[in-house]
């Protein structure tokens, strides 16, 4: 059986790349800011927005993480494209719901750190999207 050629497979291959090292670089600073959040609860601080911020950074980048991990594994397999779109988006949603929470926590909404977060993820999804074309 031919495998068909996947479109988009070395644009799949290098954003899932970049995610992982993302997701791994924002794993290890979610456990460190976990960390400095109990600290504080420990001396008395008022912790309930931070641990939210710091439980959806840390299920943000495990999600980021899966996905570049699942991106670079299925990268030339068209079939799997809807996976990695799938993974692509809730990366997206997540970085949507975090500058949500900034605002919550009484931010001004963070237009520029918003963009910046939707790139690799949207490019992750164009890369899938081109795959299923294949």
């Amino acid at each position: 059986m031919e495998q068909t050629t996947a479109k988009g497979a070395g644009f799949l291959k290098v954003t899932g790349i970049l995610m992982i090292i993302g997701g791994a670089i924002s794993l290890i600073v979610a456990i460190i800011a976990l960390l400095g959040i109990a600290t504080l609860a420990v001396l008395g601080a008022s912790s309930g927005m931070l641990y939210a911020a710091g439980a959806l950074t840390l299920v943000s980048a495990v999600a980021e993480l899966v996905a570049g991990i699942i991106g670079v594994a299925n990268a030339k397999k068209p079939e799997k494209a809807g996976t990695c779109m799938g993974w692509g988006i809730v990366v997206a949603v997540l970085c949507v719901a975090g500058s949500i929470l900034t605002v919550v926590g009484g931010s001004s909404f963070p237009v520029f750190s918003l963009i910046l977060g939707l790139v690799l993820p949207v490019l992750f999804i164009i890369g899938a999207a081109k795959n299923k074309q294949a």
